[in-house]
């Protein structure tokens, strides 16, 4: 049977870039545009469940947008994603499992689903060395970025949070507690500090990346696509904010003093 018209798109950017089967593989996406062309979101899943057919399959389900300290209260199962109808779907159809989170949840499909999101709860801080992007760095995971760029890849707050949390984070004593109930109806009173909205600028090292061959972007019928190993983004990141603890923010930003640069 010949491939579907997804499957053709998709896995010979997987295969190229070396994706192993077996290993991790988180997808960030806004599918507008390939919807728009007749690319359909499950046949989308299907291709990528099927590259990592041996492996993981993973899609960041955020809630920071609707779970707030007024509205505290989140489900594994019901409280749904603002992340696109991409991760919805795959949420609601596929995975397995959810990381059990108020704000930066993520959902996930394979044998390593349930290790690699059974701590995101522990920390209070949203990308801690505890979520599944800090235990995915002892995995060949990659990161494929479908209509989005690096702008938004979650995976860059972990080097944020390790190396300058309190620039990053809201304080301690902001914290909000927060309900959260998993599938099997147990609740995890969730202590959690949301990020700073800062101007940031993740895009800045795609081209470092790309220049070391470690990068690849491209597009599939005018959608672009970015993907690279999250190892070699974050050792870019953790170098850049190691020398310069605000590296990963705007030029005007990290020239702002203080409370000026948050929001």
């Amino acid at each position: 049977m010949a491939p579907s018209r997804e499957a053709a798109a998709l896995r010979p950017i997987l295969k190229r870039f070396g994706v192993p089967s077996d290993g991790v593989l988180i997808v960030h996406s806004a599918i507008a545009t390939l919807s728009r062309g007749g690319y359909r979101a499950e046949a989308i899943i299907d291709a990528l469940i099927e590259h990592m057919r041996d492996g993981n399959l993973f899609m960041p389900t955020m809630t920071w947008r609707t779970v707030t300290q007024e509205n505290p209260d989140w489900d594994e199962l019901k409280t749904p994603s603002h992340t696109g109808v991409l991760s919805e779907i795959f949420r609601t159809q596929y995975a397995s499992v959810r990381s059990i989170h108020p704000t930066h949840s993520v959902a996930g499909l394979g044998p390593a689903a349930a290790l690699l999101t059974s701590r995101h709860h522990v920390d209070n801080t949203p990308v801690s060395g505890n979520s599944p992007y800090g235990l995915m760095r002892d995995y060949e995971t990659y990161i494929l970025m479908i209509g989005v760029a690096l702008e938004a890849c979650t995976a860059i707050h972990l080097p944020e949070e390790t190396i300058n949390v309190d620039l990053y984070v809201r304080p301690v004593e902001s914290a909000g507690l927060y309900p959260c109930r998993d599938r099997h109806g147990t609740v995890h009173q969730v202590l959690a500090r949301r990020h700073w909205r800062l101007d940031r600028d993740f895009n800045q090292f795609g081209p470092p990346l790309m220049a070391k061959g470690k990068l690849e972007t491209g597009a599939i019928e005018g959608c672009p696509y970015t993907i690279v190993s999250q190892r070699d983004l974050l050792r870019e990141v953790f170098a850049a904010l190691i020398d310069n603890p605000r590296g990963t923010l705007s030029i005007k930003a990290q020239q702002c003093q203080g409370s000026d640069l948050r929001l």
